[in-house]
């Protein structure tokens, strides 16, 4: 199957048929997801992105090249328009639910009772509720009540 991003044949894929390996060779290392996070939370520039990450150059400026190369990011012209800055494509605005979710887990299973942490807050300042995936009929779901359905290849 091509790859979406460039419409070619990618032999790179961890696992060519499953959407989650996939998503992962795209965005599943730690720096690629805090540079979408801050993106989502207002950096735009290399230098936004650095100060908040605390991440290396080199390794910033690849994967940023990579966010961009799979249309998650887009340059544009800064305001001042001597620079260019780096803004979320609806491809990037997508990986929202995903972060939410992450946090959400986060806020779970990483920290101690009582240990403080950031919160998301809605535009009104109240906290996010958490994510319940649930199916048509409207019952809860989860590993246990899902499964994949493989395709007929391999």
């Amino acid at each position: 199957m091509p790859d979406p991003t460039t419409g070619t044949a990618n032999p790179a894929w961890t696992d060519p048929d499953c959407p989650v390996a996939r998503a992962l060779d795209l965005v599943g290392d730690r720096w690629s997801l805090l540079v979408v996070r801050d993106a989502m939370d207002g950096a735009r520039s290399f230098t936004d992105f650095q100060r908040r990450t605390g991440i290396a150059r080199n390794i910033l400026t690849d994967r940023l090249r990579k966010l961009t190369a799979h249309g998650i990011l887009a340059q544009r012209s800064a305001p001042s328009g001597r620079r260019l800055h780096y803004v979320l494509t609806d491809t990037g605005r997508d990986l929202f639910p995903v972060l939410l979710t992450l946090r959400q887990w986060g806020e779970r299973h990483a920290f101690a009772p009582g240990e403080p942490h950031s919160t998301l807050v809605d535009e009104h300042g109240a906290r996010v509720p958490d994510v319940r995936p649930a199916g048509a009929d409207g019952a809860l779901l989860d590993a246990g009540t899902t499964f994949v359905r493989k395709t007929g290849r391999g």
